[in-house]
């Protein structure tokens, strides 16, 4: 898709007044001037006047960098938004001129509702003043006045669990006290939008569940304007995503479609151009699920094969061939019971030598978020495959006490280690999984206990 194309698609997408919309942003762009020397600035901000006085042309001492080029997008209220895109992509600048920090070159940008803001981490805080002194002086620029401030101070503290250090500097503060405080502060100032830039990624893993919580609570009914290289997060966070590249949409719409691009262009970048991933699957079929009437009915867990019409990726040096459930007499079932010992097989043959293939699987639930999985690789090590060879992997396990609700199973084969690696063939929703129970789930994934008992004497 063209920059132009990719802009007019994003622009088409506005809809609704703009009384209906959080943020609405139209035909944004925005231009830095680069210095190459400290004395070009000083050139600049004086050579082009005394040269339009002497009526002669204008020299120019620094070059332009157009960080955004023809930006519109609507972000309705109540509604989520994740920004995605790589390193110098603009994420960051347009969240500094969505919330006032930054103007715009040209276009225009509209906010309806007080912003709360968590940018660069410990961005509005005085590093000299304690973090009490800070507490204040934040609230105060996100609108409230001293009174309301005091009456949310104890809260706040309380949120940020610093304990004494809240008197001391906040220039004494680590990356994670900079952050426990910051989000405390925004998550107390009774915002109608807030919009974090990748700060939680600096959290330990408590206090990021905790800031959790609290934007599952806030997105109930206000809106979030979130950026991450996180793809999990934005896909569990948000229901829309823009994906910007070098400054301009490349993609704008639903949130599992713009991930799934943008990883396979993240793939295609670390393969190179030698090796061409190819999208593969667009049948959106419906399964028809073939249910055991011998299954216990209390936890009921059936599998359905879609593997040929699932989507993913492909250098066409490997290919998933099929993926299969059975029990451990390796009969094939379509239904299983939450607890019950299964064997999943994946078969897979090689188009080219491979050094050391891999192949794994990872279950999903309906946001995308990752519950479990598992790879070849720590079992079998580096086992060679000739081209033409058939490879294939076996996984035993139990199955997890899972929620009611619909779940699907991502394969993938590869070639290296864990921890370099090239995917050859990626396909989502290979196994499409669905769970009926008339128990009450706990939590995202359950096991099955030998024993709970209760006594009372």
């Amino acid at each position: 898709m063209s920059s132009d194309a990719a802009s007019r698609d994003a622009s088409s997408s506005l809809v609704g007044p703009s009384d209906a919309s959080a943020i609405r942003v139209a035909n944004l762009s925005k231009c830095f001037q680069i210095y190459g020397r400290p004395e070009d600035r000083l050139k600049q901000s004086i050579l082009p006047r005394v040269q339009r006085l002497l009526g002669r042309p204008e020299s120019r001492h620094y070059r332009e960098f157009w960080a955004l080029h023809d930006i519109s997008l609507d972000v309705r209220k109540g509604g989520t938004l994740g920004v995605i895109g790589r390193n110098g992509s603009g994420k960051s600048t347009l969240l500094q001129i969505i919330c006032g920090t930054l103007t715009p070159t040209s276009g225009t940008v509209e906010v309806n509702g007080r912003v709360a803001a968590l940018l660069e981490l410990g961005s509005g805080f005085n590093p000299e003043f304690t973090g009490r002194e800070n507490i204040y002086m934040s609230g105060a620029v996100l609108g409230l006045s001293r009174e309301e401030v005091d009456a949310r101070y104890d809260d706040i503290v309380a949120f940020a669990e610093i304990g004494d250090f809240i008197e001391q500097p906040i220039k004494t503060y680590s990356s994670g006290m900079y952050l426990r405080l910051a989000f405390a502060v925004i998550a107390h100032a009774d915002a109608e939008i807030l919009v974090i830039d990748e700060a939680l990624a600096v959290g330990d893993a408590v206090f990021t569940q905790k800031c959790m919580r609290f934007l599952r609570t806030f997105m109930r009914n206000g809106t979030l304007l979130f950026v991450s290289h996180d793809v999990g997060s934005v896909l569990n966070l948000c229901e829309s995503a823009v994906w910007l590249d070098k400054g301009i949409i490349r993609m704008y719409g639903n949130a599992r479609e713009i991930t799934d691009a943008y990883n396979r262009e993240c793939m295609q970048i670390a393969v190179g151009e030698s090796i061409r991933i190819e999208t593969v699957g667009v049948d959106k079929t419906n399964p028809e699920w073939v249910v055991s009437p011998t299954l216990d009915p209390a936890v009921q867990v059936s599998f359905f094969d879609n593997i040929v019409n699932s989507e993913g990726w492909t250098t066409n040096l490997a290919k998933l061939v099929s993926v299969g459930i059975t029990d451990g007499n390796g009969q094939v079932y379509a239904s299983f019971v939450g607890g019950e010992h299964i064997e999943l097989k994946v078969t897979a043959i090689a188009y080219s030598p491979l050094h050391s293939p891999i192949i794994g699987f990872l279950v999903k639930d309906r946001l995308g978020q990752a519950l479990f999985g598992e790879n070849t690789f720590d079992a079998a090590g580096a086992v060679p495959a000739a081209s033409g060879q058939s490879i294939t992997a076996r996984f035993v396990f139990s199955l997890p006490m899972l929620s009611n609700g619909d779940y699907t199973m991502t394969v993938a084969i590869a070639d290296g280690t864990p921890e370099v690696h090239v995917q050859h063939h990626w396909l989502h929703d290979a196994i499409v999984i669905r769970v009926s129970t008339k128990r009450p789930g706990h939590g995202l994934v359950g096991i099955p206990f030998k024993k709970v008992s209760l006594k009372v004497d």
